[in-house]
């Protein structure tokens, strides 16, 4: 059975990874603008033409690296000691799911790592046409986290019904990076109040 041929050289898998790996370290060590291909080639142990041959761009390189998924925000907020949802003195579930949420988000994104690869991310959406799939694969986990959380929110009554769930987690995770990318830690009362908000926006009427 003869086999069907392709362009170019074969896609080397190994090759693929060390570069992917190499622009992950070399971004949360020194950051989207001091980071090169050269500097990228040199670490992954390639030369520069291979790098080139795969990626066309550094901005289109970051991309694919985040889009791989080696870099995600967990977002993921604490439960209380006997594992289960927090719970405010009323009894509701979803207000002190969604302060807690909101505190340990701005937690994460105060660490180095974090705050390197979220501003990597700016840049790169700024240079790409496909921003969307970017922050989409970015916040995927986190996200999917925050939403099954509101929606036990709904289904304890807390939260309407018709309540456009992924809309308020949008709204939480976009304030989050923002803190991030300016580089202005969150204030704990102005979490508390943005918390506030969004719950009587969402609130079982």
């Amino acid at each position: 059975m003869q086999q069907s041929r392709t362009r170019g050289r074969p896609r080397n898998t190994e090759a693929d990874r060390a570069i992917l790996e190499a622009t992950r370290d070399l971004l949360v060590a020194d950051g989207y603008d001091a980071l090169t291909m050269q500097a990228i080639a040199d670490r992954a142990g390639v030369a520069r033409q291979t790098v080139y041959r795969r990626w066309p761009s550094k901005s289109r390189l970051v991309a694919d690296m985040m889009l791989d998924g080696r870099f995600a925000v967990g977002f993921e907020a604490p439960t209380d000691a006997a594992g289960g949802r927090a719970h405010d003195r009323s009894g509701s579930t979803a207000p002190d799911a969604v302060r807690a949420w909101l505190h340990a988000a701005a937690l994460q994104v105060e660490d180095a790592e974090q705050v390197a690869v979220i501003r990597a991310l700016a840049s790169v959406a700024a240079e790409n046409d496909d921003d969307g799939r970017l922050y989409a694969a970015f916040t995927a986990p986190g996200r999917a986290h925050l939403v099954g959380l509101l929606r036990a929110g709904v289904g304890a009554g807390d939260l309407r019904a018709d309540a456009d769930l992924d809309a308020a987690a949008d709204a939480m995770i976009g304030a989050v990076l923002f803190t991030a990318l300016t580089r202005t830690p969150a204030r704990p009362g102005s979490l508390d109040a943005l918390a506030d908000v969004l719950i009587s926006g969402l609130a079982a009427r």
